[in-house]
């Protein structure tokens, strides 16, 4: 890790303290891992209530000018024909050699000159150095990285929390709005139905200075709802009970959206995208390896790196990812397995020395209503 005096810090990072906050690292920015409460009532409180992360180390990239959007078509996965003005997509960055995922991020579509892109922390830099490189005249590439701020407003709750600070809510899933904050055009809220925790929630993307403003309402409002202060610790036990990815875990550049479960945020019948050639050919040939879930029979939990056999001892890979599940009850996690594993087949991990036993499930592990409207 990292030391502390070199991280970024949130806008927030002050109330994070007050809060009672453990930091930790991420891609480059010392960010609440968790609060006072804990991770699983955090969890809970999403899952149940509504909670509040801060999400402000996700990068914030303005792909602007004349065919803007043209060049993310021609670069990145997905089709961003696919969407209309005041929609979001997810998306990769592929290398060009291997069509492994350099990043997923998501793209906030405005127009045909302004694209809005959300990479991860630790990749945003690497992805802004890929589009300055390859962009057009005319294109701008701009890096508001340290401009903005982004709140995740997760949970059953969440369209009330909002409705209190009259921002909308209620659009359809990923959409986004741009609503003034208090009246105040010039300090517009961009407000999208989307996050990463497979509950319905939105993303809020704010100026750094007017988001302390925003955390101190959410927080005030937020609590006839029971909301609590999320960190990033009950952000990725909640991803992993939806089976999503984590980029740096289960997607990387050595890993294609084939053998990661992402393909279909690929546009296969585009004519052009970074890793095109590569990822055809290995569609073609079929992944050797894929992304599956991993229940446990017993109380084992699984930990990334953890080694995964048939019961015979056989080596089969790596889990990629894997935590305890507050709703459950159990361990969950992800593994890259070959693809000939079927559903269902019963596998060791070695916990810590001891084998316990897992079955091959397709994610997610809990029905949640994120889509619905």
């Amino acid at each position: 890790m990292s030391d502390t005096q070199d991280l970024k810090q949130s806008p927030l990072h002050t109330r994070h303290e007050e809060l009672g906050a453990k930091f930790s690292e991420f891609g480059g920015w010392s960010m609440p891992l968790e609060y006072r409460g804990g991770i699983v009532k955090e969890h809970t409180a999403v899952r149940q209530a509504v909670g509040v992360f801060d999400v402000s180390h996700l990068g914030k990239v303005l792909v602007s000018g004349p065919g803007a959007a043209e060049f993310v078509n021609a670069t990145l996965s997905n089709d961003l024909r696919r969407v209309s003005a005041g929609q979001a997509q997810y998306t990769l960055c592929l290398d060009e050699t291997t069509g492994g995922v350099v990043d997923d991020l998501i793209a906030y579509y405005s127009d045909d000159e302004h694209v809005l892109l959300v990479p991860n922390a630790a990749n945003s830099a690497e992805v802004v150095r890929r589009l300055v490189a390859a962009a057009p005249d005319g294109v701008k590439i701009t890096d508001h990285h340290d401009d903005y701020a982004v709140l995740a407003v997760q949970g059953t709750k969440s369209d009330e929390l909002l409705a209190k600070l009259d921002l909308p809510a209620g659009h359809e899933y990923m959409s986004f709005v741009e609503a003034p904050w208090q009246g105040d055009e010039s300090a517009a809220v961009v407000v999208c139905r989307s996050g990463y925790t497979g509950e319905r929630g939105y993303e809020l993307i704010v100026r750094n200075d007017k988001a302390g403003e925003v955390w101190d309402a959410l927080m005030t409002h937020g609590e006839e709802f029971g909301v609590a202060p999320c960190g990033l610790g009950a952000r990725d036990t909640l991803r992993t009970e939806m089976g999503y990815p984590l980029h740096g875990q289960d997607l990387s550049p050595e890993i294609t959206p084939l053998e990661g479960g992402v393909s279909w945020a690929v546009g296969w019948k585009k004519d052009s995208f970074w890793g095109r050639d590569a990822l055809l050919k290995a569609k073609e040939d079929g992944p050797k390896r894929v992304l599956r879930g991993l229940l446990a029979v017993g109380r084992g939990i699984p930990r990334p790196g953890m080694a995964v056999t048939l019961v015979s001892d056989v080596p089969l890979g790596d889990v990629t990812s894997g935590t305890f599940s507050p709703t459950l009850k159990k361990g969950v996690g992800l593994a890259l397995l070959p693809a000939t594993i079927d559903l269902g087949v019963e596998v060791g991990v070695d916990v810590r020395g001891r084998r316990e036993i897992f079955t091959v499930v397709k994610p997610p592990f809990v029905d949640t209503a994120v889509r619905e409207s």
